[in-house]
C-alpha cells in the first residue's frame, strides 16, 4: 500500500519509485532483508506520525472549548460506560464526557445487556446517538480532556411508578417496570 494521491511524499513512497526506476531501468532485484527492515521502520514511524496528530489536534480541540467553560451546547451520545457518558457535540464534533456521579437530579445505572443508562428515580434512559445538553465543566490541556455537566431535561418530582416516561432522546414513551 502506498500513498500515491497524498500531496505530501512520504518514504514508503520513495520506496516504491526507487524499486521502480530500478527495475525499468534493468537493475538487479533489491535486498529483501534490507526493504523489510526499512518496510517496519516506516511503518512504526506512520503509527508516531499518526499518534501525534490525534494528540494535537485534541490539544487544539481542548484549548479552542477551554474559552467556553460555563457554556451549553448540545450533543449526541457517542459513548457509555459504567461510571460515565461520552458526547459528541453538533456543531464542533468535540468530545467530552460527563461522569454519572456528578449528574444533579438522579443517580443513573449502566445496563450492559441494553447497553443505555438508566435513572433510579425518574426512569430516564439513555442511551447511543440519543440528542443531549451539556454544560463545559473543565477542560484540561494537560490530560487533552473535556468534562461535561449532562443537563437533565426538567421532569416532575411524583411517583413515576406506572407513568409514562420519556426515553431521553426519543419522542415515544417507555413504560417503566417494577420488579
Amino acid at each position: 500500500y502506498t500513498h500515491f494521491t497524498s500531496p505530501i511524499r512520504r518514504y514508503p513512497d520513495m520506496m516504491v519509485h526507487r524499486l521502480l526506476a530500478r527495475y525499468l531501468s534493468g537493475g538487479k532485484s533489491a535486498d529483501k532483508q534490507t526493504l523489510e527492515e526499512l518496510c517496519v521502520r516506516a511503518s512504526e514511524r506512520e503509527v508516531i506520525a499518526a499518534e501525534a496528530e490525534r494528540a494535537s489536534i485534541k490539544y487544539k480541540m481542548v484549548e479552542f472549548m477551554k474559552e467556553r467553560i460555563g457554556e451549553e451546547f448540545e450533543g449526541h451520545i457517542s459513548g457509555l460506560t459504567e461510571w460515565g457518558v461520552y458526547v459528541e457535540l453538533d456543531e464542533t464534533h468535540i468530545e467530552g464526557m460527563s461522569f454519572l456521579r456528578d449528574v444533579e437530579g438522579d443517580f443513573f445505572d449502566f445496563d450492559e445487556q441494553r447497553y443505555e443508562i438508566v435513572g433510579r428515580s425518574t426512569g430516564l434512559r439513555m442511551t447511543l446517538g440519543d440528542p443531549v445538553r451539556i454544560r463545559i465543566k473543565r477542560a484540561d490541556l494537560q490530560k487533552r480532556q473535556l468534562d461535561f455537566d449532562l443537563l437533565l431535561p426538567a421532569t416532575k418530582k411524583t411517583s413515576l411508578k406506572n407513568a409514562p416516561v420519556p426515553h431521553y432522546g426519543a419522542k415515544k414513551a417507555v413504560r417503566r417496570t417494577t420488579k
